[in-house]
């Protein structure tokens, strides 16, 4: 039973694109490695930008950097 679990930034990825991320990532198992639809298991985690670090600053103070 594959197990995907996928983490974005929380910012307003809508019901639809999140259905597109699990059809995607479920397909992409069938296809390449021909693991069973039916068991895949996907997960996706929105974490606060204030809790996503790159480079040593949180994705909040980098996107203020960069405007």
């Amino acid at each position: 039973m594959p197990y995907v679990n996928i983490k974005i930034t929380r910012e307003g990825a809508t019901k639809e694109q999140k259905a597109e991320l699990i059809e995607g990532a479920t397909r992409l198992l069938a296809d390449v490695l021909g693991k069973n639809p039916q068991t895949t298991v996907v997960v996706i985690e929105e974490v606060d930008t204030d809790n996503w670090g790159i480079g040593g600053e949180s994705v909040t103070v980098l996107r203020q950097q960069n405007g």
